[in-house]
C-alpha cells in the first residue's frame, strides 16, 4: 500500500530533524536503521524518502541562506530546531521540489508545526513561507 504524502513528509520531517544533532553519516546510518526496523514503508517509498532527504541536505547551506534572508533579525541559531527542521523541508519544496504546489507546502509545513511545536510556532511558520512565496 502506497503511504499517503502527508505521512511521507512527516517522515522525511523526522528524519530531517535529526541532522541538528547527527553529522550526515550519523544520519545516513540512522536512516538505514530506522528503515530495517520498520516494515511501515514500501522500497518506493523509502527510496523517496532517502532521496529527499539527501537532496535537502545536498542543498543545507542555500536553504539555511534562504531562511536566513528571511528571518530577518533572527539567526538559524536561535530558531527551534523542529521549526528550523520543518522551514528547511518547506523552503525546499517551495524552491527546489516542482512536483509540490507552494500552498501545499505551506499548508503541510503549518500543519506539522502544529503538532510538533510551540503553540506559536505555527503562525511564525506561516509568516516565514508566506515573505517566500511572494
Amino acid at each position: 500500500m502506497k503511504m499517503s504524502r502527508r505521512k511521507l513528509r512527516e517522515t522525511i520531517f523526522l528524519l530531517l530533524f535529526r541532522i541538528e544533532f547527527n553529522t550526515p553519516e550519523e544520519l545516513r546510518e540512522q536512516m538505514d536503521w530506522f528503515f530495517e526496523k520498520s516494515e511501515e514503508y514500501s522500497p518506493d517509498d523509502t527510496r523517496m524518502i532517502r532521496d529527499k532527504i539527501e537532496d535537502i541536505l545536498s542543498r543545507l547551506p542555500e536553504i539555511d541562506g534562504i531562511i536566513s534572508e528571511i528571518c530577518e533579525g533572527w539567526s538559524i541559531s536561535r530558531l527551534g530546531k523542529a521549526e528550523l527542521a520543518l522551514l528547511r523541508l518547506a523552503v525546499y519544496e517551495i524552491r527546489m521540489d516542482d512536483s509540490i504546489p507552494t500552498g501545499v507546502a505551506i499548508n503541510e509545513a503549518v500543519e506539522l508545526t502544529k503538532i510538533y511545536c510551540s503553540e506559536e510556532a505555527p503562525r511564525f511558520v506561516n509568516g516565514v513561507l508566506a515573505k517566500l512565496a511572494k
